[in-house]
């Protein structure tokens, strides 16, 4: 028990501040105010998804080094023990409970307070919360005391039931991906079977994003400095299509971004071409940016370029359920677990957890930020000293301008399938020999969401047409 609870404080001294479900104190003791620590830390633990919060002595608040704590939870309060008159006073029953433990030769105590449940937790009638780092009475809050009841009867927020701004969705751009993929999807069931329904019916945020057209943006922003005080010469938008499209048009122009330096230096026979940046690194940071994106603030992925690095933003902090330790480790806990399991469904992901500790091997742990909302992943260039770094930068500045234009027989391919035309139809218009080579173009196409299959749900159909999106 006491191992546990140590690993639990030496986790929480690694946050840069405190967190709502957890307060530091040194010596400090009043005893209505640890009641209303008790209200407010157990309110607060349930809106983040924790099952526990934790009034924690023994630790400074700004240095969170260890005090050595004098605090003594064996006292009374008039003639009763401080336990019982907190009991006493907290409403509905809490089963808190004061543990002490010694950590680098330091005496901590900790009171460990579980969630609230089914009702928020009071100490003498009136109901605490946790805002930032203070303590509010919820009468005076009653936006975030509904907050904390929907949560208490439904869960937190999440994307399958949280219902979509939008109804009117089609998800032609989805049977296609999945057809692509080799899975074809049952008309009558696809929805209940990838949860795209809430309770009552309705289609929620999951099938927003995965519909045709979630009106959310994806954007890569490029500027030509290291901050973004300097200028922006190009915007690149993946967005307002399925998100399953939207993540490979983003990993695809991570191949434009990647520009090959050639290596002069100590050349022999053959010079050598060093890449800008590492691809695999690039890819499990983009990936994790989709899955692990708090959909639900209504906010999407947030990707940047400058001249020496590449910045990939997603919003939101670490599942409830998982420590900084476990994530650096690789051990995965979806922050969008439908969401995560239909990545894992089409082998976009895999359940190894290879991707932070590949960019850790790369770039090291000081390649994450962990902002108060949202989680940074840096992917420095490695840019060769050749004296000018012109070169590459033209080629960049070249190949993000033309990201996006198609080949000319893709082009033939868009015009000519104005309406519905067969393989045969479109070989034939193209004046290839060989169905093969219509193949390799109508499956680029199908992947980039330009083009659709008329039977979606039967890739291989002899009767298949292809018809251009507009």
């Amino acid at each position: 028990m006491h191992d546990d609870i140590i690993e639990i404080i030496k986790e929480l001294v690694t946050y840069s501040e405190e967190k709502e479900w957890f307060e530091f104190k040194e010596n400090w003791y009043q005893a209505d105010g640890i009641g209303e620590y008790i209200s407010s830390l157990s309110n607060a633990a349930v809106m983040k998804g924790k099952s526990e919060g934790y009034l924690i002595w023994g630790v400074n608040n700004t240095t969170h080094e260890f005090t050595d704590t004098t605090f003594n939870y064996r006292r009374d309060v008039g003639n009763e023990p401080l336990e019982h008159y907190l009991a006493r006073n907290v409403t509905p029953d809490v089963d808190f409970e004061f543990k002490e433990c010694n950590i680098d030769g330091k005496r901590v105590v900790v009171l460990v307070i579980p969630a609230a449940n089914t009702i928020p937790t009071a100490y003498k009638n009136v109901r605490y919360l946790r805002i930032g780092s203070s303590k509010v009475n919820l009468m005076k809050q009653p936006k975030r005391e509904a907050a904390l009841f929907s949560v208490l009867n439904f869960g937190l927020p999440s994307i399958v039931n949280t219902e979509s701004e939008y109804q009117d969705l089609t998800f032609e751009q989805l049977f296609v991906y999945y057809g692509v993929k080799g899975i074809t999807l049952n008309e009558r069931t696809f929805k209940k079977n990838l949860d795209l329904l809430t309770q009552d019916g309705k289609y929620n945020l999951l099938a927003q994003l995965l519909s045709d057209n979630p009106r959310i943006p994806i954007r890569f922003s490029l500027f030509n400095g290291k901050s973004k005080a300097s200028t922006m010469y190009a915007v690149r938008e993946f967005g307002n299509m399925c998100i399953l499209m939207a993540l490979d048009r983003v990993l695809d122009y991570g191949e434009v971004l990647n520009v090959p330096q050639a290596d002069e230096r100590n050349r022999v026979v053959e010079r050598k071409e060093v890449m800008l940046f590492d691809t695999d690194s690039y890819r499990e940071a983009i990936i994790n940016s989709f899955v692990h994106n708090l959909w639900v603030t209504g906010n999407e992925p947030m990707f940047t370029v400058y001249k020496d690095r590449i910045e990939i933003l997603s919003r939101g902090t670490l599942a409830p359920d998982q420590t900084i330790e476990g994530f650096f480790a690789g051990e995965s806990v979806p922050v969008n677990k439908k969401l995560s399991e239909i990545f894992l469904q089409l082998h976009i992901s895999e359940k190894s957890g290879r991707g932070v500790p590949k960019i850790i091997e790369t770039y090291g742990k000081e390649a994450f930020e962990f902002r108060e909302n949202s989680i940074v992943v840096t992917i420095p260039f490695n840019r060769l000293d050749l004296g000018s770094n012109t070169q590459v930068d033209t080629q960049v500045t070249t190949q993000v301008d033309t990201m996006g234009e198609l080949d000319d027989i893709s082009k033939k391919i868009l015009t000519f399938c104005n309406k519905p035309k067969s393989a045969k139809e479109i070989t034939e218009y193209l004046g290839f020999k060989e169905r093969k080579s219509t193949s390799r173009y109508l499956r680029i196409l199908l992947q980039k969401g330009r083009i659709a299959m008329t039977i979606p749900t039967k890739p291989n159909s002899s009767k298949q047409k292809y018809i251009t999106i507009k």
